[in-house]
């Protein structure tokens, strides 16, 4: 098969993610469950010949010094894929995430209304946090999309690479590329401030000059909505004050419990029928109670209070109600739960 055929078979076959290396089967990720195509493995030959079509497609030379390299690929009224191709025991391999053209409907998703309510912030830090892979590039394109659809504003999203595409509707749209429109993430958001946004959409925050910048972007007027990948509203605060060197903890926490507005923590769980994934979230918008938590240092009081607050859920509740309305099984509830004893003991 070439490049193009097997890139074309995953779309037909609505595949994730599509995996190319020596010695193996050329397999795609179907509904979260990776299959193989045919019984035979691709040799050295022909899986370079396949990550060179790749390059090829994208219009790029191939990168060598590094051995490492992302980048984007769009194929007109198909799809776009995002490429990473690394080398695996000596031999070039790749792995190529499908996205799709248009920006899918957040309730096919099923995204709650209460992470949708993230599109009416103006300003503030809103955060959409979970595993690699457990759609938080999805959600925050939704939330963006639903800006785009009621809002007059300018925003500018900084990825690596651009995954979804956003057409100007009532809103413009500015989509920046790390490494092919601007150096890096923190160069890129610097320099955003100077570009009048009013939202900034900041794929990912690496590292604690990244953070701290979103911070004070965020306390100038903008909304910045970014990820981390972290599970739960509590490990999200807790890693973003790790960052910062001791003597300026508390001076952050300070100010993250000023700033945030939303933590959105996600994972795609396994149906119990018919194959596929559905999402459990938990949901913090931070109120008064919160903010004195995060500010005296008491972040492992938190999980009560989204427990028990109108419009906010745990992750384990999540989970417990996906048992509950026969979406996932037990096994696969306990395996995701923060704390298991605790949900093996409300479903049984």
């Amino acid at each position: 098969m070439t490049i193009q055929e097997i890139l074309k078979l995953a779309v037909e076959k609505n595949a994730s993610d599509i995996f190319i290396g020596a010695g193996r089967q050329l397999s795609l990720k179907i509904n979260g469950v990776i299959t193989r195509l045919g019984d035979r493995a691709i040799t050295m030959t022909e899986a370079e010949e396949l990550v060179h079509g790749l390059y090829k497609l994208a219009k790029r030379p191939i990168k060598q010094s590094t051995r490492d390299d992302d980048f984007p690929i769009t194929l007109a009224e198909m799809a776009r894929f995002r490429v990473s191709a690394f080398k695996q025991r000596g031999s070039y391999a790749a792995v190529i995430r499908v996205v799709m053209f248009d920006i899918p409907d957040y309730h096919d998703l099923n995204i709650p209304e209460e992470v949708m309510k993230i599109a009416n912030e103006r300003h503030g830090l809103v955060l959409v946090t979970g595993p690699a892979g457990s759609g938080k590039t999805t959600t925050m394109a939704c939330i963006i999309d639903a800006v785009n659809k009621k809002r007059n504003c300018h925003i500018i999203t900084l990825e690596d690479p651009i995954e979804h595409l956003h057409r100007d509707n009532k809103s413009l749209i500015s989509q920046r590329e790390i490494s092919t429109d601007t150096d890096s993430y923190l160069t890129a958001l610097r320099s955003c401030l100077r570009q009048a946004p009013d939202i900034v959409l900041l794929a990912e925050m690496r590292d604690h000059e990244t953070i701290k910048t979103a911070m004070t972007a965020a306390e100038t007027g903008h909304l910045i909505i970014s990820t981390l990948h972290t599970v739960g509203a509590v490990n999200t605060i807790d890693r973003i004050i790790d960052v910062f060197p001791p003597t300026q903890q508390q001076q952050a926490r300070v100010q993250l419990a000023m700033l945030l507005r939303t933590v959105v923590s996600q994972q795609l769980l396994q149906k119990k029928r018919g194959g596929g994934l559905t999402p459990a979230f938990e949901i913090m918008h931070v109120n008064t109670e919160i903010r004195n938590l995060i500010r005296k240092s008491k972040t492992q009081q938190i999980d009560n209070v989204i427990n028990t607050t109108s419009g906010m859920v745990g992750m384990d509740a999540s989970i417990i109600r996906l048992v509950e309305n026969g979406e996932i099984t037990l096994e696969t509830a306990l395996a995701a739960a923060s704390n298991p004893e605790i949900v093996k003991l409300a479903l049984c």
